[in-house]
């Protein structure tokens, strides 16, 4: 089983080569506005879309053109993935499954990738790797990089770089272990299995707001562009990574337990991005309970629920299991018992009360036990998993489909 693993390390470069990276980053950024610019040029003029192909030669002409002769002074893989980078981009879009890309700008999001491994060298005992026109940057070693190495992709955040090295090695074909599990994401609990467990939310945004918010404000309070505005800026930089590292730690450490101990897991099949979607509204149809809204739309985008979803369904493949992800129809409506569908089974957040059986229990771990459900329904006959209950399977009739 071949396996495609990412080790990510803090870089600890040179004055000059920070300089460089930084130099390569805008190059690459140069490279892909050029590029969105032109295709918008083109398709102005009623053009046909330029392939990466057809771009591939007009970079050629960039790097050996008067007007941007420093180009060259960059390595030439990394402005040919940013043109690869913006052709995925605009095949997004015609898909349907993203926005019209949009320019780049400094600062935000600044990288590069090296995509050829002859061109690197990487020495695991002392900590360090060699990069085309960077030479050798240490980086702190915090573990050891498994496999061939496949690419590296440098990029900048909060005042520090970062190398992430993707790698590839043959693994055994793992053996799944462990009961089956059904997960419900939510806000006062993050994560509650179906056997009754649950995970408490970290929300590490909510722990910084705070102190987030008074950084912003000395940063508004700045005359833009001038020493000390750069300087609370990176402060607020630093705030917004502590953040998001805390929350990657949690994710990560959430899915490699639960990964670990099951053979199967069901999530639903959420749409994030729709649920918290502002209420806001429009001039003419203004929305309701705006804040009470906006303020559920900040708990949810702080659990990272879709990627917390992302990390298990690969986790789990490592390890061979299975993963399913249902619709999440009626999921803390149904009674598990009876299998009564009722807005009124649940009047509050925590308890659910089936108003034709009686049956209590807390709501999350109904909506898990529910959605386990569904996930060995779809596992075990290929149904596709409705609103409402239908015959539930036996633990036996479940293992024999994990099994096959």
């Amino acid at each position: 089983m071949e396996r495609l693993q990412a080790f990510k390390f803090e870089l600890m470069p040179t004055g000059e080569q920070a300089r460089k990276m930084r130099q390569f980053a805008g190059a690459r950024r140069f490279v892909y506005n050029k590029a969105l610019a032109l295709q918008q040029e083109n398709r102005e003029a009623g053009g046909k879309f330029i392939g990466y192909v057809g771009m591939a030669k007009r970079l050629t002409e960039w790097r050996n053109g008067p007007d941007t002769p420093w180009l060259k002074d960059a390595p030439v893989h990394t402005q040919q993935h940013a043109l690869k980078d913006l052709d995925r981009a605009f095949v997004n879009f015609f898909e349907k499954r993203a926005d019209y890309p949009c320019f780049k700008r400094k600062g935000m999001g600044d990288s590069f990738r090296y995509p050829d491994p002859k061109q690197m060298k990487l020495d695991r005992e002392n900590g360090r790797i060699s990069l085309p026109k960077l030479a050798y940057i240490r980086y702190r070693n915090s573990r050891m990089v498994l496999g061939e190495v496949r690419s590296a992709t440098v990029s900048h955040r909060a005042g520090k770089w970062y190398v992430s090295i993707l790698t590839r090695r043959e693994v055994e074909q793992p053996v799944p272990h462990g009961p089956v599990v059904g997960i419900d994401v939510g806000v006062a609990r993050f994560a509650t299995l179906s056997d009754g467990t649950f995970i408490a939310p970290l929300a590490s945004f909510k722990k910084h707001e705070q102190r987030l918010a008074k950084y912003q404000r000395r940063m508004a309070r700045k005359v833009k562009g001038s020493s000390n505005w750069k300087k609370a800026k990176a402060r607020v930089q630093r705030v917004h990574a502590r953040i998001a590292n805390a929350r990657s730690d949690f994710l990560h450490k959430a899915s490699n337990e639960i990964s670990k101990s099951h053979a199967m897991i069901a999530v639903e099949d959420l749409q994030v991005r729709n649920m918290s979607k502002s209420a806001s509204g429009t001039a003419d149809a203004p929305g309701r309970n705006i804040r009470a809204k906006s303020g559920l739309n900040k708990s949810i985008l702080d659990q990272g629920w879709f990627e917390f979803r992302r990390q298990l369904e690969y986790k789990t493949a490592w390890r061979g299991g299975f993963f399913v992800a249902v619709p999440p129809q009626n999921t803390s409506r149904t009674c598990p018992s009876c299998g009564h569908i009722s807005a009124d089974n649940r009047r509050t957040q925590a308890l659910f009360a089936c108003v034709r059986c009686s049956h209590e229990a807390n709501a999350d771990h109904v909506g898990a036990i529910n959605v386990l459900e569904r996930g060995q329904r779809l596992l075990a006959c290929g149904e596709t998993a409705q609103s409402g209950r239908s015959k539930k399977h036996e633990p036996a009739e479940v293992t024999r489909a994990i099994a096959a």
